[in-house]
């Protein structure tokens, strides 16, 4: 018997609301935060710049991962923005990047005035593919941004190696990734820098905020400049300023530095236990037809900010568009594709939409042709993509409600013979 699909007036597998980031239920905050944004308040000083707070947590946050240098910044898009500023690049320099991550990985290689180059992951994890990385570099690459997309880190190993051959800096984005690891080693520590995102949604958060991290004493110096209008302030005598280089305002509050402080301590907890309810629904997947949960590599663990499920339309008789349609009807809290189309196909790319009508400097220096076909594996791969949103509170009732879920619409579609 086929059962009734909540799209089409059946009732619904997931019958409680799940917890989710944008609410007190989906978070971890608590009697620290609140203590440490007090402390911040009776110290009268809520700017970094003679506060305490923001400084406890670069120095806090780059213990925890045993790299030498953190700096904290406004946004996870400021922090990629700092290690491409970090290089000092020249106008028309290139950096490849994955086509499939937010636009915030991106952006700030235009900023910078160089050019993006966009190259194809790997179509079970949706990482980079260092062969691919490999055949798209050029003599003007000075750079490799690889983005561990959801939680899942890329072949590091491969792009460590390709890097080293070939003198590029390889930037790690570990803004979805926090405590994912990689051959043992934690995401973030792996590359020439890497860089975290505290907003809302995140392992940890502080609402908005970012943070670098580096081994090396000259990036994490131009990046803290470049926090603060590259005025060094140590330098300063009364009445006089000098400002080193072009550089942005993106100094982290010390509200923010309070909150993030604070769920610096329980970000480990956070990402063990999305770890195992994610690990749980994946068992509970197993033979589902035409649905494969998340590829997770042997060498790898993921720390699920996303648990990224995908559909075979020819196992499952129904593009993972329609499955998603109808899984969000059960409840379900998911959407579709992750991001609609790869980076590449946005006006920003495809209509040289940058500065004014001068497509700066994609129309001066770009040497890919921003349009379909670019990145096959990464088109194919987010046509049959369902996010499903990850959350450390859920409960083993919850998991198993998600799971009823997927293999009711799985059963549906597959006895049915649905078509899109």
């Amino acid at each position: 018997m086929i059962e009734q699909l909540a799209l089409d007036g059946g009732p619904r597998a997931v019958e409680e609301k799940l917890p989710t980031f944008l609410e007190s239920a989906g978070r971890s905050f608590g009697v620290e935060e609140e203590g440490l944004v007090l402390e911040a308040l009776r110290n009268g000083c809520l700017s970094r710049n003679g506060g305490t707070m923001v400084l406890r947590f670069e120095q806090e946050f780059a213990q925890a991962l045993g790299v030498p240098h953190a700096v904290a910044c406004s946004s996870g898009t400021a922090s990629i923005h700092l290690a491409v500023a970090a290089l000092n690049l020249e106008p028309g320099d290139e950096v490849i990047v994955p086509p499939i991550t937010d636009i915030g990985t991106v952006l700030p290689v235009l900023w910078q005035n160089a050019v993006p180059v966009f190259a194809d992951v790997d179509p079970r994890t949706m990482c980079l593919d260092p062969a691919d990385v490999a055949g798209r570099i050029s003599g003007r690459t000075r750079a490799v941004i690889a983005v561990h997309l959801a939680g899942q880190p890329c072949d590091m190993d491969a792009l460590v190696k390709i890097c080293k051959e070939r003198s590029l800096v390889l930037i790690e984005d570990c803004s979805q990734s926090y405590w994912a690891e990689h051959e043992g080693r934690l995401a973030g520590t792996i590359g020439d820098m890497a860089c975290f995102s505290l907003q809302q949604s995140k392992h940890m958060t502080c609402g908005e905020g970012g943070i670098l991290v580096t081994p090396r004493e000259d990036y994490a110096r131009r990046a803290r400049l470049f926090t603060d209008k590259a005025w060094p302030r140590e330098t300063k005598s009364l009445g006089s300023c000098r400002f080193l280089f072009l550089a942005q305002n993106y100094r982290m509050s010390e509200l923010a530095g309070a909150v993030a402080l604070a769920q610096l301590a329980k970000v480990r907890d956070t990402v063990a236990r999305r770890r195992a309810s994610a690990e749980r629904l994946t068992a509970l997947l197993a033979e589902v037809p035409g649905v494969m949960p998340p590829h997770v590599p042997s060498a790898t663990l993921h720390s699920y900010w996303l648990y990224m499920l995908r559909v075979n339309e020819a196992e499952a008789g129904v593009t993972a568009r329609r499955f998603g349609e109808a899984l969000i009807a059960e409840g379900v809290p998911a959407w579709v594709e992750y991001i609609i189309d790869p980076l590449y196909l946005s006006p920003i790319f495809a209509e040289s939409q940058t500065y004014g009508a001068s497509g700066y400097p994609l129309l001066q220096f770009g040497r890919q042709n921003y349009q379909r076909g670019l990145c096959p594996n990464a088109e194919a791969a987010l046509k049959s993509t369902i996010a499903i949103w990850w959350n450390e509170n859920y409960t083993e009732a919850h998991v198993h409600q998600i799971s009823d879920a997927i293999r009711k619409v799985g059963s549906h579609f597959s006895l049915a013979g649905a078509k899109p």
